[in-house]
C-alpha cells in the first residue's frame, strides 16, 4: 500500500471521527466508526483514543506505525450529522464508496448547515418549556408565562454564547434571566406557581444528551471520556442552579 494512500485513509477516518464527536456522538461510536472505515479500506489493524477534546488515531502496517492527533475545540448537538456520517460509514463498509468519494461526502456533511434558524430554535424552546410545565403537573394558566420565560432564556443563552464564548457564564446568565422573568410574571399576577414555571423554563438548558453519553461511556469502560462529560454536565447543572438561586435570594 502506497504511503500517500495510507495518509488519505487516515484523513478520512479522522474527518469522520471529528464530525461525530463535534456533533455529540458517543465515544464508542466515534472509535468504532473510525476503525471500521480503516478496515474497509484495507487496514485491519488500527487504534483510536478519543476524548471530548481530541482524537488520536494510528494505523499499523508493515512499515512504522503512523499516528495523528487532531484537536476538538467546539462541541454541539447535531444528531442529523451523526446519522449522515453513520450512513456514509455503512456505504464504505459495504464497498459501495471509494476513498475519494467518501472524503467528498464527509466534506459535504462538514460544510452543510443543518441547524434550524435561530427564530425556530427560540420558538421550539418556548413551546417545550410550556409543555414541560404541564408535564410537571403545572397549571394551564402558567403555560404562557413558562413559554415566555423559556423562550427568552434560550434567546439570552444563544446571544451571549456568541459574545462570551464561555459556556458556564452564558448558562448562568440565561438561567438568571429565566428566574427574573418568572418572578416578575408571578408578582405581576400573570403567573401563579413560581417553582413550576422555573422548572419548565430551564429544561431546554438541561444537558440531557451530555448526561446520557457520560453514563453510556462509563458503562462501556471509557472512563476518561465519561468523567469528562460528566464534569461538563455537572458544571452546566451548577450554572443553571446558581442563576436561579441568585434570583430566589431576592424573595
Amino acid at each position: 500500500m502506497k504511503q500517500q494512500l495510507k495518509y488519505d485513509i487516515m484523513e478520512v477516518c479522522l474527518l469522520a471521527g471529528k464530525l461525530l464527536l463535534e456533533s455529540g456522538a458517543e465515544t464508542y461510536r466515534v472509535e468504532d466508526t473510525m476503525m471500521r472505515i480503516a478496515a474497509s479500506f484495507g487496514i485491519p489493524q488500527s487504534h483510536s483514543f478519543v476524548t471530548p477534546t481530541g482524537i488520536i488515531f494510528s494505523i499499523e502496517t508493515s512499515e512504522p506505525t503512523k499516528t495523528k492527533l487532531i484537536r476538538i475545540s467546539e462541541r454541539t448537538t447535531d444528531l442529523k450529522k451523526v446519522t449522515m456520517v453513520n450512513r456514509i460509514s455503512r456505504k464504505i463498509s459495504e464497498g459501495n464508496v471509494t476513498l475519494d468519494e467518501a472524503y467528498e461526502m464527509l466534506m459535504e456533511v462538514k460544510t452543510a448547515n443543518l441547524a434550524f434558524s435561530f427564530p425556530i430554535q427560540v420558538l421550539a424552546a418556548s413551546i417545550s418549556s410550556g409543555c414541560f410545565l404541564i408535564m410537571f403537573q403545572g397549571k394551564w394558566a402558567d403555560f404562557i408565562p413558562a413559554l415566555a420565560a423559556g423562550g427568552f432564556g434560550f434567546f439570552v443563552l444563544v446571544f451571549f454564547q456568541r459574545l462570551l464564548q464561555i459556556k458556564f457564564f452564558t448558562e448562568f446568565l440565561a438561567s438568571m434571566m429565566i428566574g427574573l422573568i418568572s418572578l416578575g410574571l408571578v408578582r405581576s399576577g400573570a403567573g401563579t406557581e413560581l417553582d413550576k414555571i422555573i422548572i419548565g423554563s430551564v429544561m431546554p438548558l438541561v444537558p440531557g444528551l451530555l448526561i446520557t453519553n457520560a453514563v453510556r461511556d462509563l458503562m462501556a469502560g471509557h472512563l476518561l471520556s465519561g468523567l469528562s462529560k460528566g464534569a461538563e454536565a455537572f458544571l452546566t447543572a451548577f450554572a443553571i442552579g446558581s442563576g436561579i438561586a441568585v434570583v430566589l435570594t431576592f424573595l
